[in-house]
């Protein structure tokens, strides 16, 4: 008989992998515009939010986005309310099906989410000590040339600008990448032999003790 504790790990691996199966499905939709109108007004908050953002501080803008939708929610209501005493109807609060709807967080929903994070932050600690530990010189050097050129890229951008840059390419590429697939993948083959071939130079240059085995 198989032992609890182990089916239970089983369980929860399986819940982990479905819910990451379902939400990259669903970041997927978004960014390859499948439904335009979902991906139109997620692409159009955030970068909204961004702006705001690199305008405001985080402070105002909060405060600026609760009061936009208390606006509205009271102007709603009091109309509603008008149009009831006017008509005297009795249909009660404009808001009653979503104030009756559960919206507690579920323990089991909690934990599920909670495990996903775990697992990606587990794994960002071992390849951040797989490569700050230099476990394997040629990863380390890639590290230490990408953090090289950030340098340069943040003496002329500052984080909320690279917030705004990423999401502008997160919510485009994706889409130019499908259309023009072929042409895209015939540079980006060029591109990987290319660098491909100036590692296996630079590794050939490195001491034997630092080089990597070919079963690695």
């Amino acid at each position: 008989m198989a032992d609890p504790t182990t089916q239970s790990a089983q369980i929860s691996s399986a819940m982990n992998a479905s819910s990451t199966k379902e939400s990259t499905y669903y970041v997927m939709e978004l960014v390859y515009w499948r439904d335009p109108k979902k991906s139109a007004v997620a692409f159009g908050m955030s970068l909204l939010v961004l702006l705001s953002l690199a305008t405001f501080s985080v402070i105002s803008v909060v405060s600026y986005l609760l009061l936009a939708l208390l606006c509205v929610t009271i102007t709603f209501r009091v109309y509603k309310s008008v149009i009831q005493a006017v008509q005297k109807s009795e249909e009660g609060h404009p808001f009653k099906a979503l104030m009756e709807k559960d919206l507690t967080v579920q323990p089991e929903i909690f934990r599920k989410y909670v495990d996903v994070c775990l697992t990606y932050v587990n794994r960002a600690i071992k390849q951040a000590r797989h490569l700050l530990l230099v476990e394997d010189l040629v990863d380390s050097l890639k590290l230490a040339g990408f953090m090289w050129l950030l340098t340069y890229v943040g003496a002329v951008f500052n984080g909320i600008t690279i917030l705004i840059l990423t999401d502008i390419i997160f919510f485009s590429t994706p889409l130019v990448y499908e259309r023009n697939k072929i042409q895209i993948d015939k540079y980006i083959e060029l591109i990987r032999t290319r660098v491909e071939v100036t590692l296996a130079k630079l590794q050939d240059k490195l001491p034997g003790a630092v080089k990597r085995t070919k079963a690695e």
